[in-house]
């Protein structure tokens, strides 16, 4: 049994959840937020892209710091906080490539060189990148950097392979997935499980935007016509739920005193 540390330690209980099947629906579901609530946000609801960027971002600040203050895993606000991540890594992309005309081919590396020294940085500090000690303040940060760069990575991988590409929405969601399958596998078989979950993880973000614009966008376009307001609504609905799950499971571990 785990207990909880002193009030005046440095290290707290691990800041993030589990890696489990729900983990990675949630995740995905996630990542198909970021894409469809922003345009929504932006596009549907009238708020345009200057002010969809500004409110989403202090909402990301808040979050951001209510997830830091905390001394163990908050499944709500944790995920509260991957969903607008989400949101914001995706503006960040538009931002680049509609705003300032930067070309998906030059985007798309330098969010994979950013990334690679952010975890080159993060390994050298701390000598790992397991998600399953986020136990310190220098190794969350690391974590939570990694996570609003993987957004962007993927968005722009997304974007780039969908459109620029031409490889379409349909497809994309085949492509990503299997890629996700075959991570998977190789992890099954034995791979290193830092390096495939964090691989995973990056292709998800594609995963979910490819399947995003499937639902959403008009038939004309290669999608399904669901529109952006009810794939939004649908996809939270669920996070919501399994999110509330999780906290209740959390609570009662609580409870009783011991934690994962």
């Amino acid at each position: 049994m785990n207990t909880l540390p002193a009030a005046g330690s440095a290290r707290w209980l691990n800041k993030v959840p589990e890696v489990t099947l729900a983990f990675w629906i949630i995740k995905i579901m996630s990542t198909t937020v970021g894409e469809t609530g922003a345009d929504f946000l932006a596009v549907n609801a009238g708020w345009g892209q200057g002010a969809t960027r500004a409110i989403m971002g202090a909402l990301l600040a808040a979050a951001l710091f209510a997830q830091l203050r905390t001394r163990r895993h908050t499944p709500w606000i944790y995920w509260l906080t991957v969903v607008l991540v989400s949101v914001v890594g995706t503006q960040i992309t538009d931002l680049l490539t509609d705003g300032l005309g930067v070309s998906l081919y030059v985007s798309t590396p330098v969010f994979a060189a950013a990334l690679a020294v952010i975890f080159m940085v993060w390994h050298r500090v701390e000598r790992t990148l397991s998600i399953h000690d986020i136990t310190t303040r220098s190794r969350e940060l690391f974590y939570w950097a990694a996570i609003l760069c993987t957004f962007a990575l993927g968005t722009a991988a997304g974007d780039l392979a969908t459109e620029a590409l031409g490889l379409g929405f349909t497809w994309g969601a085949v492509a990503f997935g299997a890629s996700i399958g075959l991570v998977w596998a190789i992890w099954r078989m034995g791979g290193n499980a830092v390096l495939t979950f964090w691989i995973a993880y990056i292709l998800t973000r594609p995963f979910g935007a490819a399947l995003g614009d499937l639902l959403t966008q008009a038939k004309t376009y290669g999608g399904l016509g669901m529109g952006a307001m009810w794939t939004s609504a649908l996809f939270l609905t669920v996070i919501v739920m399994l999110v509330a799950v999780a906290q209740l499971d959390s609570g009662m571990r609580r409870t009783s005193g011991t934690v994962n």
